[in-house]
């Protein structure tokens, strides 16, 4: 589901006023390097911010998460909400072509990226998928060569890499009735999964006290 929502923010990044990632920062460093090298000066601004304000998502979910490893009864659902209400809040900026939208959906990605990096020993990267691929190359490697490979490593690769083409394919289909709102779904989508997740965590352990520890 995350990378399903990632792709699709992604997606609506690219179809946007700006045609940017807003998940992707290799690109976009590339990006930024490219317009320092041409001398401009508020090209390479812009792709500065656009990375801060990606980092500084991350700095929001350590803070709010403190671990890497998924692991269930963590904050997970204050980042998810959290990554909601920057989404919708980068909605009505984006409607009026106002980059400071950019700078809040990255942030939301960066916030989302940032909370579990790593399952079952695997490294998760849920709003980029260059690193699947590689991923996915070494296994097919291993595999022709006889070699050992662990089935669930390549489960999870291949389902956040589809996940994320699909999110983008959802993207493509909703961007030209809905625009900028495109970016209402994922809201709708990452504040449900933060309330419910909450909900779990609060009601599934029976005899748990309420309240700040």
């Amino acid at each position: 589901m995350l990378a399903f929502i990632a792709g699709l923010v992604n997606a609506a990044g690219y179809l946007g006023f700006r045609h940017q990632s807003l998940s992707n920062m290799t690109g976009n460093d590339s990006l930024l390097g490219l317009a320092l090298g041409q001398g401009h000066g508020g090209e390479a601004l812009h792709w500065a911010l656009t990375i801060v304000a990606f980092v500084a998502g991350a700095v929001l979910s350590g803070a709010i998460v403190q671990k890497s490893t998924l692991k269930l009864g963590r904050r997970y659902g204050v980042a998810l909400v959290l990554e909601s209400i920057l989404l919708f809040a980068s909605v009505p900026l984006l409607d009026t072509s106002n980059v400071i939208g950019l700078y809040l959906a990255s942030m939301a990605v960066g916030l989302q990226n940032g909370m579990v990096t790593t399952y079952s020993g695997t490294l998760i990267r849920t709003t980029h998928v260059t690193g699947f691929f590689t991923d996915l190359g070494v296994y097919i490697g291993h595999y022709l060569r006889g070699l050992p490979v662990d089935t669930l490593r390549m489960r999870v690769t291949v389902l956040v890499a589809s996940s994320f083409m699909l999110g983008s394919a959802a993207g493509a289909v909703l961007f030209p009735f809905m625009g900028e709102r495109t970016l209402l779904i994922p809201a709708i989508l990452t504040g449900t999964c933060g309330l419910g997740y909450g909900l779990y965590r609060q009601y599934s352990r029976p005899g748990t006290p309420v309240g700040p520890k």
